[in-house]
């Protein structure tokens, strides 16, 4: 089922943030929007490509109003001594969310049960705290930063204009579409 247009389920967390343990919960993603990037585990291969690239688009992010989280079902002293120990990790100014209990991996539906480590999977969450766009991949399959950032401008585009919608490729400034009895099968 899909997770689309539901509210995040309720957790409470620990995080590792800007050398500090704080604490988080679904209430973190009400208010202004958040990107939530689950990713398999700490000291491994693909993920620290991910993670670097997502802290590439971290100020762009933070600029279109969002707050960036990712989650992993290591506990946030891994994620600190991760930080403390990669040259890519160490660049992270976003909030790294432990998950040791694997309730948030299974509240998004990304947990691999017989592994106990979370599926690829990112998620834009708008200020009311409905899930907006999802996107798991394959373990071995790493993802585009860029491609986040494109998704949230649509989303924030389409909250902001009730009545329009995003076409593929859409780019910010591009034009939309007003769906109508018009339209239908002329596009």
């Amino acid at each position: 089922m899909s997770l689309v247009g539901k509210e995040v389920l309720p957790f409470n967390a620990k995080a590792f943030h800007k050398g500090e343990f704080i604490d988080v919960s679904e209430q973190n993603f009400k208010g202004k929007w958040s990107v939530v990037c689950f990713y398999p585990a700490d000291f491994t291969f693909v993920c620290p490509t991910e993670l670097e690239d997502l802290q590439n688009e971290y100020a762009t992010l933070k600029e279109m109003g969002a707050e960036v989280y990712s989650v992993s079902t290591d506990t946030h002293f891994t994620h600190k001594a991760w930080h403390d120990n990669s040259e890519a990790i160490g660049k992270i100014e976003y909030v790294m969310i432990g998950d040791p209990s694997h309730v948030i991996s299974r509240n998004f539906d990304v947990l691999i049960e017989e592994e106990g480590v979370a599926d690829r999977g990112t998620f834009i969450i708008d200020p009311d705290g409905v899930i907006q766009t999802v996107e798991i991949n394959a373990g071995g399959i790493g993802r585009d930063a860029s491609q986040v950032v494109s998704k949230l401008k649509a989303a924030q585009y389409v909250r902001n204009n009730p009545g329009e919608v995003c076409p593929a490729k859409w780019e910010e400034g591009g034009e939309t579409l007003k769906p109508s009895l018009d339209l239908v099968g002329k596009i």
